[in-house]
């Protein structure tokens, strides 16, 4: 039990892994983006415009911003972590599973650590690109014009390679694509609703905050937000260790329950 959750060694051949999943999903490049890009404009928009016109116009509730800038933050580390989770328990699956697609790579002289890892950068890869698309949008809208702002690029690599560790933890464990939704119903949407990303998280009742504080949403959020509205984020090195700290431990957890699944 313990050799399947030895320290992880992949090599250099990881990024062939990483290659490959980036020519099959070149050829659907574009209604990918489309559809990782539209859902997460539609809730900030449609939030940001519709509920922020609702506000009181005189009352400071989001540090001096209207609710759509407040809004913004949140919203690409939603994309961010809805984008790598999508990519890391959907198509992971289908490649280890479904497909074998993972099998005909180890038949090659590809190890299951170069495999996990090169689908975990993957995954972070697509949540980028939805995160940059997203920002490039905020500067189009005019929310955001600080250079600050540009550490979001790679903070939303960060986000994106740990809620792929924790996506592939859950892959290496599914039976089944229904196994997911118990995932998604009982982790990723209650975090959504308790991590800041809507509302500020000081409106929580005090036993809730202490829970958000342990959620990796929290800790990106807490980043994005104000490097977004031009401002150095307040213990920005405690953020930063919480969300390495999953990816760490999602992507060493996972190998080893993968190891556990396929090669025993």
């Amino acid at each position: 039990m313990m050799r399947h959750f030895s320290a992880p060694r992949p090599t250099a051949r990881t990024l062939a892994v990483w290659q490959r999943n980036f020519l099959v999903w070149r050829k659907l490049a574009i209604p990918s983006v489309l559809g990782n890009l539209a859902d997460p404009m539609i809730y900030m928009l449609g939030f940001g415009y519709g509920v922020g016109a609702l506000l009181p116009k005189n009352v400071d509730l989001f540090g001096g911003v209207s609710y759509i800038a407040f809004l913004a933050g949140g919203s690409l580390c939603a994309a961010a972590m809805n984008s790598a989770t999508f990519e890391a328990l959907y198509s992971g699956f289908s490649r280890m599973h479904v497909q074998k697609t993972w099998d005909a790579i180890m038949n090659a002289p590809v190890s299951l650590d170069d495999v996990m890892l090169g689908e975990m950068l993957w995954a972070a890869s697509k949540a980028t690109l939805s995160g940059v698309a997203i920002l490039v949008v905020v500067w189009l809208l005019g929310l955001s014009s600080s250079w600050l702002s540009l550490g979001l690029i790679p903070l939303v690599l960060l986000v994106g390679l740990a809620f792929a560790g924790l996506g592939l933890i859950m892959t290496a464990l599914a039976p089944s694509y229904d196994f997911f939704m118990y995932y998604f119903t009982l982790f990723i949407t209650p975090m959504t609703l308790l991590s800041g990303v809507f509302f500020p998280l000081e409106q929580l009742p005090a036993a809730m905050q202490a829970v958000a504080q342990l959620l990796p949403l929290t800790h990106a959020v807490a980043l994005a937000r104000p490097l977004l509205l031009g401002a150095l984020p307040q213990d920005a090195l405690l953020h930063l260790a919480a969300l390495a700290g999953f990816a760490l431990a999602g992507f060493w957890i996972a190998l080893g329950l993968a190891r556990r699944r396929l090669l025993t």
